[in-house]
């Protein structure tokens, strides 16, 4: 018998390399931090660089072939005022001004927020997240408001995503 979690970093170990090999685009992985007071100042939040990763629809894969599930994502640009249209615009905005407080290249995409998705065969039998394992099988849901009926399987998703990096449509 297989074992399902073999196989699945060896997938994501392969896609990281060809990733790799191709200088594929990828993204900044940061955390979003609270700073230590200082004194009575309290001093607002930063990002903190913590890798690299490309972005495969659902997941994000590090260099190193970790896993995350996609979650927040901000662009460093000017922040431009406030508008005060809707607290939706207001909040992606106050993620731009702490992005570029923070000191990252400008025109960067920052992606944070994310959680590791552990490759454990009893903990993806269970999962709910983008990836879950049917028997032996790893599936992809691409879309959480889905059913799993129309899950699609990991190696042809991967596929796809990894080609689309590789080899970007024209205008990209």
């Amino acid at each position: 018998m297989n074992d399902p979690i073999a196989a699945l970093h060896e997938t994501f170990a392969a896609a990281a390399n060809e990733l790799a090999a191709a200088r594929a685009k990828d993204e900044l992985l940061a955390e979003l931090a609270q700073r230590r007071r200082l004194l009575t100042l309290v001093r607002p939040p930063v990002m903190v660089p913590l890798g690299r990763v490309w972005r495969l629809g659902v997941f994000l894969l590090g260099h190193d072939a970790t896993v995350y599930a996609t979650a927040s994502l901000t662009r460093v640009t000017d922040t431009g005022r406030p508008t005060f249209q809707s607290a939706a615009v207001e909040k992606r905005r106050a993620y731009r001004v702490t992005a570029m407080r923070s000191g990252l290249p400008k025109g960067e995409a920052v992606n944070f927020d994310t959680t590791v998705i552990e490759l454990d065969a009893a903990q993806l039998r269970a999962s709910t997240g983008p990836l879950f394992l049917r028997g032996d099988k790893p599936f992809v849901r691409w879309s959480l408001s889905q059913s799993d009926d129309s899950a699609l399987a990991l190696d042809s998703y991967l596929r796809d995503r990894v080609s689309l990096l590789v080899d970007p449509p024209e205008g990209a």
